[in-house]
Parts: C-alpha cells; sequence; structure tokens
C-alpha cells in the first residue's frame, strides 16, 4: 500500500531508530525488487524509476566538480534567487537554525548558491558534497529535496532512506520550487535539510509557504517595474501618433498608443536598437528606455536624426546618464560603480576589455565577473549605446 500522510505522520512520531530501520526496509526491498514492508511513496517511487532507468548507483557516493567561486558568484548575480533572499531568510533561517537544519538556495540547474544555518549541520553537510557551487540534480545524486523538485516542479520532502543514495540516508531534506510568476518558468529551488531526528511533515508546508512568499514578492517588484516604465513611456507615447508600445527588457508590456494592448510580446534573445522582425508585429523599430524598448511598428516612420547622450558627472552624488532621439528624451539616475565605468568607458573610443576595466575600477584584473555583471546591468537601461561612447573625457556624445 502507499505511505500515506498519515503513514508518514506516524513515522515521524516514532523514535529515530525506528523510523530509519522501516524507511530503510521500504528502500531495501524495493530496489531489491522485493515486496516491501509498506509501498514507497509515489513520488519516490516514480524518482527511484527515473534513477533505475538512468543507471544511478544507489551504492556509490557520485558528486561531480564544483562551480568555482567566480562561477557561483556569477550567477549568484544573474538569478532572480537574489532579490528574494531576505524573504527566505526571514521564513526560515530562525527557526532552521533552532531546529537544527540548514537553508540551501540552488538554481534551475540543481547547483547550491547558497548555504546558510545551523553551523554543526553545515559541516556535516560539507562531508557529503552539499557545498556550494555542487550539482544536486536528481540524475547526478540520485532522489533528494533539491534535484527531485526541479524534475517534479512540486514540493517535495524526501526522509531518510527515501534518498535513493546510501551516504544521503541519514538526512531529511524538503524542497520547493521557487517559479517566475509571470510566466511559471522554474528559476530555482529552496531546501531546508537536517539530520533524520530533525523530521516533521509539517516542514513540507512550511517551506512550500515560504517559497510562494518569495514568489509574490517577485510578483510585486515586476508590477513596480512595469509601474516605473509606464512613467518613463507616458511623455514619449504621447508624441507619437501612431502604433507603438513600450516593453520591459523581457517583452511585458508597460504602454501602448494606437493599437491593442498585448500582455507580452517576444523580443530577440540579445535586443538591439533598429529594425527588427518580432512574430507578433511584423517590421519594428527599436529603441531602448530606460529600463525597456520602445516599439514602432513598421509602418511609422523610423526616428530622424542622431541620438544624444549625455553623462552628467558634475553635481555631487548624484550623477544621471540622458539619452535624447526620435522618441524624446530620458534620465537615468546612476550608482557610484556605473558612473564610473560610463566615465571609463568613454575615455576609451577602441574599447576596454572585461580585465582592463576591471584593472581600472578595482586595481585587479582578475575580477572580471563583477565587471561583466555591472555591465550587463548598464545595458538593461541603455541597451547598446556603452558600445559607442566616445573616447574623450567630456561629458556628452551625439
Amino acid at each position: 500500500m502507499p505511505l500515506s500522510p498519515t503513514h508518514a505522520t506516524q513515522l515521524a512520531t516514532m523514535d529515530t531508530a525506528r523510523a530509519a530501520r522501516v524507511l530503510n526496509d521500504i528502500r531495501s526491498a524495493t530496489l531489491a525488487g522485493r515486496r516491501a514492508p509498506l509501498a514507497p511513496r509515489p513520488v519516490i517511487k516514480e524518482s527511484w524509476s527515473r534513477m533505475l532507468r538512468g543507471g544511478v548507483d544507489p551504492d556509490h557516493d557520485f558528486r561531480s566538480g564544483l562551480l568555482s567561486p567566480e562561477e557561483v558568484q556569477r550567477r549568484r548575480e544573474g538569478t532572480q534567487l537574489r532579490h528574494v533572499l531576505p524573504v527566505l531568510r526571514e521564513g526560515l533561517l530562525s527557526v532552521a537554525d533552532v531546529a537544527h537544519h540548514i537553508m540551501v538556495v540552488a538554481d534551475e540547474d540543481g547547483r547550491v548558491l547558497w548555504r546558510e544555518g545551523s553551523s554543526p549541520v553545515l559541516r556535516k553537510a560539507d562531508g557529503t558534497g552539499f557545498e556550494l557551487g555542487a550539482d544536486w540534480r536528481e540524475n547526478v545524486v540520485g532522489t533528494n529535496g533539491i534535484g527531485t523538485p526541479v524534475v517534479v516542479r512540486r514540493p517535495v520532502q524526501v526522509f531518510a532512506s527515501e534518498h535513493f543514495v546510501r551516504s544521503q540516508t541519514s538526512w531529511t531534506c524538503t524542497g520547493a520550487p521557487i517559479k517566475d510568476p509571470r510566466d511559471g518558468r522554474l528559476i530555482g529551488v529552496v531546501d531546508v535539510s537536517g539530520p533524520l531526528d530533525t523530521m516533521h511533515p509539517a516542514t513540507l508546508a512550511w517551506v512550500d509557504s515560504v517559497a510562494k512568499l518569495a514568489e509574490a514578492r517577485l510578483r510585486e517588484m515586476h508590477l513596480a517595474s512595469l509601474e516605473r516604465l509606464r512613467a518613463v513611456a507616458a511623455p514619449v507615447l504621447a508624441r507619437l501618433t501612431g502604433r507603438a508600445l513600450v516593453v520591459d527588457r523581457d517583452g511585458w508590456t508597460a504602454a501602448v498608443t494606437g493599437m491593442p494592448y498585448p500582455n507580452r510580446i517576444a523580443l530577440p534573445k540579445s535586443p538591439s536598437p533598429g529594425r527588427r522582425w518580432l512574430p507578433a508585429l511584423g517590421l519594428c523599430v527599436l529603441e531602448p528606455l530606460a529600463g525597456g524598448w520602445l516599439v514602432r511598428a513598421g509602418d511609422e516612420p523610423e526616428p530622424q536624426g542622431a541620438t544624444r547622450i549625455v553623462l552628467d558627472l558634475a553635481q555631487p552624488r548624484r550623477w544621471t546618464v540622458t539619452v535624447s532621439g526620435g522618441a524624446g528624451t530620458w534620465s537615468h539616475e546612476l550608482s557610484p560603480r556605473h558612473a564610473e565605468l560610463l566615465y571609463l568607458l568613454a575615455l576609451r573610443p577602441a574599447g576596454r576589455s572585461a580585465a582592463g576595466l576591471a584593472e581600472d575600477m578595482f586595481g585587479d584584473p582578475g575580477r572580471t565577473v563583477t565587471v561583466r555583471a555591472e555591465m550587463s546591468r548598464v545595458r538593461r537601461y541603455l541597451g547598446a549605446f556603452p558600445a559607442v561612447l566616445p573616447a574623450r573625457a567630456g561629458t556628452e556624445t551625439g
């Protein structure tokens, strides 16, 4: 018979040794093809079947190579998960530390990007390869609280010997997927893990609730960003008479004029200013705005005149970049680092390598990951313009 929630509760109320024996008997019998005292839960049985079909050895403690610290940092800076860490910490860490758990946040590839919580448990996790940069996909390390939620796209709790690989059977892990609330795309998994004696069925609902709070935070951030873009778009669209819309960098619509309101349009993978073919609209003209793109329908005239960029560093502690073109003028306030980065680019018309910029900014040519991440953020509001900034130390280009 399947292991029902009632059986799971019974296991949680047993002493640790007895619960471990029951779960181990189920695992051993099932993997040997014998009749088990209780059938594994469906989600576990299906996962074990995937492991057996994929050739994962339950008695082999296979660990893949860790990502380098630089790659971990690059992934941290490129994922939306970084925006919801405060929500996850507030909802999980205070309880996790007292209950001898750790909180682990992994990306959509099952790579561990953050680990926090009980220090003794973190040290034990190191012994199982549960480290920063580790690969915890299901087809690499077997049934677990990160890789299995990635596959099934729903919360999963893995008790002790429900883990497929024997070296993990002294742990209990509970993971919940975190999805992009705009389109349901998986962006990562949050997991609470600890020794077997910390297991409790209520942990599943707890972790899932906090994951849902994280998704709600992402939804709020998206709506707020569209509101900011709408404020930028209003004066631009007011000057146009044809069909046009303003979308964020992922194609979500903030405002339109002269046409029906689409929820989202498909943008090229790497949009750039100029004429582009878009599936929903045909030939269009794209022009960057702060936080998004102005998209003019192809039957509208292309903006006339050169684009003018002004980098204003004159005011103390308030630096801006202003772009003027056929669609009007808009400004963006710069952080000190972005002001410095754009100034350095303006000094070098032939371009500057990531290592060169790292040397200029930090005195360390090895900090290329940070430079590339900052350039990616600059392009979100300047599009391709940083590539054509002038060499001179002045503050204006046309």
